[in-house]
């Protein structure tokens, strides 16, 4: 595909690499040549120092021939405007982000679609409702409801205590077995387990379950006396916080502490949540959050803009007793430190940008894909067609890929997992877990 990418910012950069792997004729445009410096050497990436809302610039750069265009510069008015000139100018897709929520709402794609802008991203957005899901529960390091809430998709570390250690997992998931165990994640290796496998202590272990089931989970992980979050402090006053505090169902309580006065007072306006209390102050300060009431607290977010702030920030809070904590690590290559420091649930905005993009690209009929922050995975909705080589069979004779497995379906509403013996039948929305790349393996199965 020939894609042009119109931002060399965080977002910009990490896309332009990413997808450069994978032989994509990549064009990466922006004014500021010093962020361009270097990249072309050490990628497969043309670099264009050239501004992406010029029509001149935007025709030096083939948008004509472009199978998608995406502006992500720090600007959104830019980026609307780049994306509807390159529409006209031939872009087949075109995506924007933006920083307006008003913007990313559903009722608006039409009028989006009508001038020439095919998508819209809202990191921050995306980031607070991802946050949102994964604190409601202490216990959880990762959690993704598909359609609706009909299957979870739930991620777990789980300690010496669990009871699902050191036994063959083709004892603990047959075929009646009320969750499937879809991946684990040990140490920096991301692996599709086999029967023979045995769950080891600190594994995060990767479900595959109905609603009706977490609470079995946890007890099987151990973590019955983890409590459910009510109480959150989330350090960082950006636009994620102002995201998941709105977002926050009405038995939460937040309290968000933010160093600077200006945008303190700003929080004020733009926190609906009347459960919510805005503390000016740093974050960081460990009397300040005593005196505000830390050790009472289930969960702890790490929200600003440094990386380093935010994982020693979360090891200050663990230390006072939170049990649960957030952090945002922009920077990904403090991603696997923060892991290994046990910072519970680890955000990336990036790869929320990076996923929705790539949903953009494939050609199977893929109603969301995930990128797993800590793992090198991605989780996917197809919907299967009629005709698709993946109802030809059952599950166990379509010689998937190891890198890949099919954790459940959702047929009429209802949520099941699939095991070999599973016929898939038009309709259907199939959930796959797949190792980096397995997402293009399996897509002609779904055509």
């Amino acid at each position: 595909m020939k894609i042009i990418i119109a931002g060399a910012g965080a977002v910009g950069t990490h896309l332009a690499k990413l997808l450069s792997r994978e032989h994509h004729d990549i064009t990466l445009m922006d004014e500021s040549a010093e962020k361009l410096e270097g990249l072309s050497s050490d990628f497969d990436i043309l670099t264009l120092p050239v501004s992406p809302s010029s029509i001149s610039a935007l025709k030096e750069a083939e948008v004509g021939k472009a199978d998608l265009f995406i502006g992500v510069t720090p600007d959104e008015a830019h980026n609307m405007t780049a994306c509807m000139l390159a529409h006209k100018l031939g872009a087949k897709k075109t995506v924007a982000r933006v920083d307006n929520y008003e913007y990313a709402m559903p009722e608006h794609r039409v009028f989006f679609s009508e001038v020439g802008i095919g998508s819209i991203i809202y990191p921050e957005m995306l980031a607070g409702q991802e946050i949102l899901h994964n604190i409601k529960r202490s216990w959880i390091r990762q959690w993704w409801e598909v359609q609706d809430g009909a299957l979870i998709l739930l991620g777990v570390k789980v300690r010496s205590n669990a009871q699902i250690l050191d036994q063959p997992l083709k004892d603990l998931c047959g075929p009646e077995s009320p969750f499937h165990i879809v991946a684990v994640k040990r140490g920096d290796d991301t692996v599709i387990p086999h029967g023979g496998d045995c769950l080891r202590a600190l594994d995060v272990v990767y479900f595959m379950t109905t609603p009706k089931y977490v609470n079995y989970i946890r007890d099987l992980a151990g973590k019955e006396e983890y409590p459910d979050v009510s109480n959150v402090f989330i350090m960082g006053g950006g636009s994620t916080a102002v995201h998941l505090t709105n977002a926050m169902p009405d038995y939460m309580h937040a309290k968000i502490i933010e160093s600077h006065a200006q945008r303190a007072e700003h929080l004020n306006e733009v926190v609906t949540n009347r459960h919510a209390m805005i503390i000016h102050g740093d974050g960081r300060d460990l009397s300040l959050l005593e005196e505000e009431g830390i050790r009472k607290a289930q969960a702890f977010c790490a929200l600003t803009e440094n990386s380093e702030t935010n994982i020693l920030a979360c090891l200050a809070a663990k230390r006072l007793g939170v049990r649960k904590t957030v952090a945002m690590v922009e920077n990904t290559d403090y991603i696997s430190m923060a892991e290994s420091l046990d910072i519970g649930t680890i955000i990336n905005k990036k790869t929320f940008a990076a996923s929705h993009i790539y949903q953009m690209m494939l050609k199977a009929d893929i109603t969301s894909v995930k990128s797993l922050t800590v793992a090198n995975a991605d989780v996917a909705e197809f919907s299967v067609p009629e005709g698709s080589k993946i109802c030809k069979h059952a599950v166990k004779d379509l010689d998937l890929p190891s890198s890949i497995t099919l954790g459940g379906l959702v047929r009429g509403g209802h949520g099941q997992l699939i095991n070999g013996s599973t016929m898939i039948r038009p309709g259907d929305t199939v959930v796959a877990f797949c190792l980096s790349g397995g997402i293009k393996k399996l897509e002609k199965y779904f055509k």
